[in-house]
């Protein structure tokens, strides 16, 4: 080749690979805003995608990017992937959370082609979607359901009658045989009844469970039972009683809740006796197991002991001072929570005052006050509150539509569904039949919520299931699952 034609050659291939190099094809480097794939940068047999996520101030996003030879990619921002391998690519964005407000993706799922050598685009934009909740009625025509429960995991709903049964709903039908049948033993008249079941924490490995009644003679009467794992019929005769705590003068005030803490302790909620003013002297009364949160060890429960005392409670060794106490000072506490470390007492008021009373586990021998005050009311003239534990919240019976009459504690969510809702605690009034929700923060309440529900009659009690998700029951026999519904944010 004679030399001007090989210089000429030369000087071609420098600057066609001076080209391709400043396109970025086949070598490496590329953009900062550029994500290789698979097969590194681009090139005649590998495309590019770009990527563009729209978020309110600066939100982050919840993209999942996934195409041929197993390509995986999750974004939460613009970005561009390049050296991928021709074919159809699938980008599906997931809501996203900030408060109480849901962004929803649009469009939320959307197929793309890259070909090879080419630049393909794809948009998602997040709009703010205002959260309200919803219910579905999940049974109804029931015979005075009081509570709703279920073990950790379970996918059945265990749902307590107040004549002495316990039903079970599987895959949104009743099973014909009750889990459980006490009624010969549950006094009804009243506000007594069989008021509330809980699993054992190891209920998977040891069947255990435990039931909160009155007896024929009035008393509380706590009793463990047992059924084989995953059976959905318990044995009626395995019966031991717990603990049995004398109410025999007047026919309310019962409590009418148990529940495991995180400590695998048992705490039970009882109320003051019964009566107007607690005329028997148990709300602040040591020596009385009455109108007290109560916490006792069942985990080597036996005919001969059938609970220890934890060594931490307040009143271990303390002579006229019932060990098994926990804090006093509680009126009726229909229903409480315990979230973590923390317990939340929903205490029906007697005329003015409802209330919320929140602590953590490891303050025992805390003194909610009643019967010298109702909430932050003082029920005597120049009532001394040294030492007492005020509520975190409370509301009059006439700040709610309709009028409210009595609280009703639910639960802190942890569900999975709702989770832009977690660590709110939700209550409701027997009277008013709201439901509402309080965030509880360094030491107090910092965030209440009114939602808006369809009426559904008097409120009873909340229910929880094996997912941590919350359920209503209603006077009228049925029970509602809450769950999400959205309205534009206006």
């Amino acid at each position: 080749m004679p030399a001007g034609r090989l210089r000429m050659w030369v000087l071609l291939c420098v600057a066609l690979c001076a080209a391709v190099l400043a396109a970025g094809c086949g070598g490496g480097g590329g953009s900062p805003g550029l994500t290789s794939g698979s097969s590194g940068g681009a090139s005649a047999t590998t495309g590019t995608l770009a990527v563009d996520i729209s978020t309110p101030g600066g939100v982050a996003g919840s993209l999942q990017v996934s195409g041929p030879n197993n390509f995986a990619r999750a974004l939460t921002q613009s970005a561009t992937l390049a050296g991928l391998a021709p074919g159809n690519y699938t980008i599906a964005a997931a809501g996203i959370a900030v408060g109480a407000t849901q962004y929803m993706p649009l469009p939320a799922s959307q197929t793309v082609t890259v070909a090879a050598g080419a630049l393909a685009t794809a948009t998602v934009s997040y709009a703010a979607r205002a959260l309200s909740l919803g219910l579905t009625e999940v049974a109804s025509g029931l015979d005075r359901p009081v509570f709703l429960a279920a073990p950790d995991g379970d996918s059945r709903q265990f749902i307590v009658l107040r004549g002495g049964r316990i039903l079970v709903m599987q895959g949104g039908a009743l099973l014909p045989q009750p889990f459980l049948d006490i009624g010969a033993s549950v006094f009804t008249a009243g506000e007594g009844g069989l008021l509330s079941v809980a699993f054992d924490p190891g209920y998977a490995g040891n069947g255990y469970f435990y039931v909160y009644y009155t007896d024929q003679q009035q008393n509380i009467v706590i009793e463990r039972f047992h059924a084989q794992p995953g059976a959905s019929v318990a044995d009626p005769a395995s019966g031991l009683v717990i603990l049995r705590v004398a109410h025999q003068q007047y026919a309310n005030h019962y409590g009418g809740l148990l529940a495991f803490g995180a400590d695998g302790l048992l705490y039970i909620g009882t109320g003051d006796g019964g009566g107007e003013g607690d005329p028997l002297g148990n709300g602040r009364n040591a020596d009385s197991l009455l109108a007290k949160m109560l916490r006792i060890d069942v985990r080597h429960a036996s005919a001969g002991a059938p609970y220890a005392i934890p060594p931490s409670n307040p009143f271990v060794g303390q002579a006229h001072k019932r060990a098994e106490i926990w804090a006093s000072g509680l009126r009726n506490p229909w229903r409480f929570a315990l979230d973590g470390a923390r317990i939340y007492i929903a205490d029906v008021g007697q005329d003015q005052r409802e209330e919320v009373d929140i602590a953590d586990t490891a303050q025992g021998g805390l003194d909610f006050g009643w019967n010298l005050m109702e909430g932050t009311l003082c029920l005597k003239d120049g009532c001394d509150r040294t030492g007492l534990t005020l509520p975190a919240l409370e509301y009059g019976h006439g700040d709610a539509a309709g009028g409210a009459c009595a609280i009703v504690g639910g639960f802190v969510y942890r569900g999975a569904a709702l989770a832009e809702l977690a660590g709110r605690y939700f209550y409701s009034d027997y009277c008013a039949g709201f439901l509402k929700s309080l965030y509880f923060a360094g030491g107090a309440v910092i965030e209440q919520r009114s939602w808006p529900l369809p009426a559904i009659g008097a409120v009873v009690s909340f229910g929880r299931d094996g997912q941590g998700e919350l359920y209503l029951v209603a006077a009228s026999g049925s029970i509602y699952k809450i769950g999400r519904s959205f309205a534009p944010k206006s």
